[in-house]
Formats: structure tokens, sequence, C-alpha cells
């Protein structure tokens, strides 16, 4: 009889074991999605600054990667951002800034590390080079 117990009780610690991890497996973590706002008309006449984090890219007319090109940035160039804009691409959204330094047009935000003021984006643009 002892065996038998024994064998029962092992049984339903492995059936508990295998449930508990089918429904650990199972289920699709839904995480939000943080999205930057857009720019509010009423906002001051620039968002921030940013500096180029990638060697060389071009600046967008228009907030699409097939747009023409306005302008063209280089790492470690300091911009100011006028404009942010959350733009939806092949089921996704987009980040997109209107930025202006040598040249004036759109970069998605992932090309720019974005800052507060101007120091802190001087001071890391002279980090990067």
């Amino acid at each position: 009889m002892k065996k038998k117990t024994i064998y029962t009780c092992i049984q339903v610690c492995c059936s508990v074991f295998i449930l508990l991890l089918a429904v650990a497996c199972s289920g699709r973590r839904n995480e939000a999605q943080v999205l930057p706002p857009e720019t509010s008309p009423l906002s001051q006449s620039y968002v921030g600054y940013g500096v180029i984090n990638i060697l060389y890219t071009r600046l967008n007319a228009e907030t699409a990667a097939d747009s023409t090109a306005s302008g063209h940035a280089r790492m470690g160039t300091v911009v100011r951002i006028h404009e942010r804009r959350l733009v939806r691409t092949g089921g996704r959204n987009e980040s997109w800034l209107m930025v202006e330094g040598e040249s004036k047009g759109w970069i998605r935000e992932e090309l720019v590390n974005v800052y507060t003021n101007l120091s802190q984006a001087r001071t890391a643009s002279e980090a990067m080079r």
C-alpha cells in the first residue's frame, strides 16, 4: 500500500508540474508599447536638441523612407529638433523628427540621440568624435 501511495504522489506532482509548465509557456506577454507624444502645436519653437548617432544619413523632405532628400548629416552633428511625429508604416509606428542643423528635414528618431538642452547635445557630440 505504501508503494502505491508514493507512486500516486509522484504522478500527481508530475501532472501539476507539466500543467504549470504548459500554462507558463502558452501565454503571450502583452507589453504596452510606449510611444513619445507628438509635438503640441502650442509648444515652444523647438522640442530639444539631438546628435546624429549614425555615420552618415540623409534628411528627408517628408516623413517617409522613400521621400526625396533635403540634406545630409554626419555622426556627431548637433541638430535642433522642431517637431516629433508618429507615422504608421508597414503595420508599426515610427517616430520621426523634424531637425535643423546645416540642413533641415525629417529623420527617424532612432538615428538621433535626443537631449533637453544644447550643452548636453554639444557634450555628447564631442564624445562621439
